[in-house]
């Protein structure tokens, strides 16, 4: 998955095939601009900060969340210094033109010293999975070969809650993205700051969730590597049990429809919508349901806050 993933991000156009939350709506990067600027706030408006982004895409959401933040917060405006976390020349080249002022990294560890403010959305998603599945009480690890999945005998999943010890099926472990929170959690419980993770996901253990999409459409995990997407749900009871071991708290997950809907996602749409004309009005109303409805991203993405103490809870995550 990690070979595969790392050949298509680097060769092909990723959003030939799929659509973020960004590219849907400018409203999405706005809100996530304004909740960046309240956090700040509520850190006690440290100057200079780390703005950065985890998989950050074509640069779309940073580049509304930027012009959003000069519009109505100067002061974290000027005070944020621009980090993307990736790996792919090819987008790095999109996120330079969107957002010029960025520094890149190829991993949260060479981050400058700081407070930091980082957004992951639909990052956590793409990065390997391990699969397992228990059956009479022994453990198998699938793995491939010539394309198909094979499994063989293994000891219990690293990491394995007790809740889940006892369960026959499959059982998905994402050693990568523990290793990311943990990394972050620790980064902010010595520096200061927050995150926020954006992605597709469950409150536990998601079972069997690999999937690919190809031109749009679903496709064969294990045909056509490099040429489709490949991700798994996050499991975000996995990723507070990683931001613990970091030593920060988790606030959340809340359904990410909730989240947003709390931040104003629909008063914005309606303010954006006044002036425009009835196919753009209708077009901005469309995408902020898309993005908020439960039946479309508003239910099955989730929002996870992870900080480096007990805060209060955070704009989007109190009832």
């Amino acid at each position: 998955m990690a070979r595969a993933n790392a050949a298509y991000y680097a060769r092909r156009d990723p959003f030939a095939d799929f659509t973020t939350a960004p590219e849907i709506s400018q409203i999405f990067g706005e809100i996530i601009g304004a909740w960046a600027a309240v956090v700040w706030d509520g850190l006690g408006r440290p100057a200079p900060f780390l703005l950065a982004e985890a998989g950050p895409g074509r640069g779309t959401l940073m580049a509304d969340a930027r012009r959003l933040l000069a519009r109505v917060a100067a002061g974290a405006h000027a005070a944020a210094q621009v980090h993307f976390i990736e790996t792919s020349p090819r987008l790095r080249a999109e996120q330079a033109a969107r957002v010029p002022e960025a520094a890149w990294h190829a991993s949260i560890d060479t981050l400058p010293d700081g407070p930091l403010i980082l957004v992951a959305n639909e990052f956590l998603d793409a990065l390997p999975i391990r699969q397992f599945r228990r059956e009479g009480g022994q453990w198998f690890e699938r793995h491939v070969q010539h394309a198909q999945f094979v499994e063989q005998p293994s000891a219990e999943p690293p990491g394995l809650p007790d809740a889940e010890a006892g369960l026959d099926g499959v059982l998905e472990v994402n050693e990568a993205a523990e290793a990311f929170v943990t990394a972050l959690a620790r980064r902010l419980v010595a520096q200061g700051g927050v995150a926020l993770i954006l992605d597709y996901g469950t409150p536990e253990n998601p079972g069997d969730s690999l999937q690919a999409i190809r031109a749009r459409r679903p496709a064969e995990p294990l045909l056509h590597a490099g040429e489709a997407d490949l991700t798994a749900l996050v499991d975000f009871g996995a990723v507070a049990r990683a931001a613990a071991r970091g030593g920060a708290s988790t606030q959340g997950p809340v359904a990410q429809g909730a989240f947003l809907t709390r931040l104003g996602l629909f008063q914005r749409a309606e303010r954006l919508a006044r002036g425009r004309t009835a196919a753009e009005a209708t077009a901005l109303m469309a995408g902020a349901r898309r993005l908020a409805e439960p039946l479309q991203m508003g239910g099955l993405f989730k929002a996870m806050a992870v900080t480096a103490s007990s805060l209060p809870p955070l704009p989007g995550f109190a009832a």
